[in-house]
């Protein structure tokens, strides 16, 4: 490998951990990732630090917790001056490339008032050079157009993600060829083929994240039948949030119209196929990526990185998307591959926030520190370590428009979100309002029983909160963590 590496760093939208390793894995059987895992340092427990998709973005390139960088919903501002992954590799000299999305809502207090970027949050990181932009709310332009090219029939907005038929595994109104899934490796394939060595670019997938439409064959690629069924609580009483979540996110949120969608038996193994087929959609144009790497000799001198943004509930509980706090909305598989290195599987828990000091490390780059993050290249050399705790936000308030969550539980903005731990052998949930705290003991029933309220496990339960109060309290915002203005002038101390 050359003295400054390719680097490509592949993020996945809204993708289960066990899609590669895990429930899913066996039905989805997604060949090309599963290759990739056996060449690669597989991090079987990693999670992202918060969720939805701007949030988790924003922590996975500034490698800090939603609690430093306060970017913690979609369309809540990141401070212009945050430090990132993308700036940091300018420093070092790459330039650094974006195919896709990262979901960034711009400081206001830098922007007139009437700029255009300031009328959503699908906009860009400070710091990348965007070569294909792609965003699903706002403007998927140059997709769009090139399906009008080709004779599509294209609607506005959302809709161009109705199923062209009457069941909701109906195909998409495209083709495969033409997906955006397409679309993206494309255009990554078209772009990258003549690009010099030494560089870092980043593709992103926006599947299989909702609405929920696949094209042929890949709507119909799994049977129902054959989806491993959704995992179930033991207890029937449910948590308030649990409860007000259920309400306020049905079903029918993941496709587009079936407004009356009903979370039958059928209808959910109907959407957790679809959500496979997606998957699998993905798997296959990652496939083409690697090929292309191996095929034109980039192969042995590009580092390769996948993870996801975060994951999926997709009926597990009963609940679907990733605003709540069960693992299947946080677990997200890594895959880190460094030519030389010997692949392996690390069972220690990593965070989503130690991608961007580990890619900087690899680049010759030490994290600034604001970054709470830790490298992982010693894990990578060594398939040793990790972290013995994870950590994890979620905010579901909205200050202008109060969502119905909010609504539902009578709490403030301020008291709308929850922290949750993890630890080797069990889980804490403690929401900032006044509703109850959640525990699961992972070495027992797991996610499916709450025993914050048995009272045998009151002093696990009080062992949780004082890890989880640890854990805040030594991981702060530190952009001048180590800095000290002294006699003699700014002194730094060590890492």
């Amino acid at each position: 490998m050359s003295d400054r590496p390719n680097i490509l760093l592949i993020i996945i939208d809204q993708f289960r951990a066990d899609l590669l390793d895990g429930g899913l894995a066996r039905t989805a059987d997604l060949k090309n990732l599963a290759a990739l895992a056996d060449q690669s340092c597989m991090f079987r427990r990693h999670y992202s630090v918060t969720t939805p998709c701007g949030p988790s973005r924003v922590s996975l390139f500034t490698g800090q917790y939603a609690m430093n960088h306060r970017a913690i919903r979609n369309g809540t501002p990141l401070r212009h001056d945050t430090p990132n992954l993308a700036r940091e590799m300018r420093e070092v000299g790459y330039d650094p490339l974006l195919f896709g999305y990262t979901d960034v809502a711009q400081d206001p207090r830098v922007l007139p008032a009437d700029d255009p970027r300031l009328t959503g949050y699908e906009e860009l990181l400070p710091g990348f050079t965007e070569v294909v932009r792609q965003r699903q709310e706002t403007d998927d332009t140059a997709w769009r157009d090139l399906l009008r090219s080709k004779g599509y029939d294209v609607p506005d907005g959302m809709d161009l993600y109705i199923p062209d038929g009457d069941s909701i595994d109906s195909p998409a109104r495209y083709k495969a060829e033409d997906s955006d899934t397409a679309f993206i490796t494309d255009r990554f394939l078209d772009r990258m083929s003549g690009q010099a060595p030494g560089w870092f670019a980043t593709l992103n997938y926006i599947r299989p994240h909702p609405p929920l439409v696949a094209p042929a064959p890949y709507n119909r690629m799994y049977d129902p039948d054959d989806v491993p069924l959704p995992a179930r609580p033991e207890d029937n009483a449910l948590h308030p949030f649990v409860a007000a979540v259920q309400a306020a996110r049905p079903a029918s949120g993941l496709v587009k119209g079936f407004p009356d969608l009903k979370a039958t038996t059928e209808t959910v193994n109907r959407l957790r196929s679809i959500y496979l087929g997606l998957a699998a959609e993905v798997d296959h144009h990652i496939g083409r990526v690697v090929e292309w790497l191996k095929t034109s000799g980039r192969w042995e001198d590009t580092i390769l990185v996948v993870t996801a943004d975060h994951g999926e509930m997709l009926g597990d509980y009963g609940l679907w998307g990733k605003g709540t706090f069960h693992d299947a909305a946080f677990h997200v598989p890594l895959l880190i591959r460094v030519p030389g290195r010997r692949p392996g599987r690390i069972e220690a828990m990593t965070e989503s926030i130690d991608v961007a000091p580990t890619i900087l490390d690899l680049a010759g780059r030490q994290a600034p520190e604001s970054m709470n993050g830790i490298s992982l290249r010693t894990q990578i050399e060594t398939l040793l370590g990790g972290k013995s705790v994870t950590f994890s936000e979620h905010d579901f308030a909205d200050p202008v428009n109060p969502t119905t969550l909010q609504q539902i539980l009578g709490l403030s903005a301020p008291l709308s979100n929850f922290a949750v731990l993890r630890t080797d052998t069990h889980r804490l949930v403690h929401f900032a309002g006044p509703l109850p705290q959640i525990a699961f003991d992972m070495t027992g029933a797991g996610e499916s029983r709450d025993i914050s309220a048995m009272p045998d496990q009151g002093a696990i339960c009080l062992d949780l909160s004082r890890q989880m109060l640890c854990h805040r309290m030594a991981h702060p915002e530190s952009t001048f963590a180590r800095t000290m203005v002294i006699d003699g002038g700014v002194k730094k101390g060590p890492a």
